[in-house]
């Protein structure tokens, strides 16, 4: 795992892309034309969590290391220190793998 030199803001987070199966259930072999890219993905950075209307900070539900689900086409992908990764906000995403 590389270092993320990079602190998102509020209720955002920085996260790399998990690869998925190569293979259907069957054994099937997908080419990687016919991959779709994961929706699955680490977290490597947090932001501090959104504020509320009084200012209070709500702390964020999950941390760097978590394991997400995510929408198809969420997040806005960059490239930081070569590294292809996603900036998502919180609500993005679905839930954290156990």
């Amino acid at each position: 795992m590389t270092d993320v030199n990079f602190r998102p803001l509020h209720d955002r987070v920085v996260v790399r892309r998990v690869e998925s199966e190569e293979k259907t259930a069957g054994g099937i072999i997908i080419p990687d034309t016919a991959k779709e890219k994961p929706s699955e993905g680490e977290i490597v950075a947090v932001g501090s969590g959104a504020r509320d209307d009084s200012g209070s900070i709500i702390q964020m539900d999950v941390k760097v290391g978590d394991r997400i689900l995510f929408g198809k086409w969420s997040g806005t992908e960059i490239k930081l220190n070569g590294e292809d990764l996603l900036i998502m906000k919180e609500s993005d995403i679905m839930g954290v793998v156990g």
